[in-house]
């Protein structure tokens, strides 16, 4: 049998900030969703996106410490057009949610941006920096 990859998972400190920062992405997170010590969604594909706070981490891996010094994770949010990334940057970043990279276009080809969500975990916000041909 071949491990495939199920889901991704989010330790964090503050789990209501964590899925308001998430809910502004898109995500369908259920509403009171906050009250739960562990909290999953099902993306598009089957993969699931999973929250524990640090408390439940703690509960079952007495040795785990809060990371430092570095990310806890990383994620990618494809926009529709480069106009969409500078829109949600400016949307989270009003809201109080610290941008890490303004918007910039990549030498990638990418319009490109990094918000940081509530735990410090960069968020990437991308799109093609040119038009789709239709």
């Amino acid at each position: 049998m071949t491990p495939r990859l199920d889901a991704i998972s989010i330790i964090t400190a503050d789990l209501a900030a964590s899925l308001a920062f998430y809910r502004r992405l898109g995500l369908d997170i259920p509403e009171g969703a906050e009250s739960a010590p562990h909290v999953e969604v099902t993306l598009p594909g089957e993969q699931r996106l999973l929250w524990d706070t640090e408390a439940v981490i703690a509960s079952f891996d007495p040795a785990w410490q809060r990371p430092s010094g570095g990310e806890r994770l990383g994620l990618a949010f494809a926009c529709d057009d480069p106009e969409e990334v500078d829109t949600l940057y400016a949307e989270l970043t009003g809201a109080g949610y610290e941008g890490h990279l303004k918007p910039w276009d990549a030498v990638w080809g990418q319009r490109y941006a990094v918000v940081l969500d509530p735990d410090g975990c960069g968020v990437s916000l991308f799109a093609s920096a040119s038009p789709a041909v239709k």
